[in-house]
């Protein structure tokens, strides 16, 4: 079992900058690839980006060049950066952790991005 807890979510304005982070703990040696995911109101939960234990990061077109991931494996931490922070970035915003057998999520944060 894993478990995640994020953090760093709230409200910012347009243009500026916010900063996720997600801390895993209980089976934390099976963890592979950690990512974070969005859902915006009316939307369909999309992939925002991951990354591998090895550091390769994959983004969506949407947020390429403005987010980005990053990990801590000795803290077992995986952070969003999210700068020049547009209306359409407000979702909540899911931590995942995959381990061999299983996606894990965190409960969800939510970002609000006022114009």
């Amino acid at each position: 079992q894993v478990q995640l807890v994020e953090s760093g979510g709230g409200l910012v304005q347009a243009g500026g900058s916010l900063r996720l982070s997600c801390a895993a703990s209980g089976n934390i040696f099976s963890i592979n690839t950690r990512g974070w995911y969005r859902q915006a109101p009316g939307k369909q939960r999309e992939l925002v980006a991951t990354i591998t234990s090895r550091g390769s990061t994959n983004y969506a077109d949407s947020v390429k060049g403005r987010f980005t991931i990053s990990r801590d494996n000795a803290k077992n931490t995986v952070y969003l950066q999210m700068n020049s922070l547009k209306p359409e970035d407000t979702a909540v915003y899911y931590c995942t952790a995959d381990t061999k057998n299983k996606l894990y999520w965190g409960q969800g944060t939510q970002v609000t991005v006022s114009s």
